[in-house]
């Protein structure tokens, strides 16, 4: 099991940005992917971004393309969630993940990363209209 841990939640106003951040306390050869989630109050968790530990590739959900941005830090074995033009539907708990041996870039990354069962705590993000 990689243990995973999040910061950098926060409130803002709607428009407001915020950068998450997530660190795995080892690499493992049985995961070569991280990814970000977020589930409001009385909602499903909604996968967001993935990206290869390489960097090589990241997927995008509909929901945040082109406002959310995942990047990592290779050396640190860190990855970020770069938030810009937060709106209040974005309020959630922010989850990170790790695990599985990702291959192609589509939603199914999100399924790997909930099948391993990687999560951290999760930190809290609340925009405000």
């Amino acid at each position: 099991q990689v243990q995973v841990a999040e910061s950098g939640g926060g409130s803002v106003q709607a428009g407001g940005s915020l950068t998450l951040s997530c660190t795995a306390d080892r690499r493992t050869r049985s995961s070569n992917c991280m990814g970000w989630f977020r589930q409001a109050p009385g909602k499903e968790r909604e996968g967001l971004a993935v990206i290869y530990n390489d960097g090589s590739k990241a997927f995008y959900a509909d929901s945040v393309k082109g406002r959310f941005t995942i990047t990592r830090d290779d050396a640190k074995n860190m990855i970020y969630l770069q938030m810009t033009n937060l709106k209040p539907e974005d309020t959630a708990m922010y989850y990170c993940a790790a695990g599985g041996v990702a291959s192609g870039v589509g939603p199914h990354l999100f399924r790997l990363l909930v099948a391993a069962q990687n999560w951290g705590q999760g930190t809290q993000v609340t925009v405000s209209s």
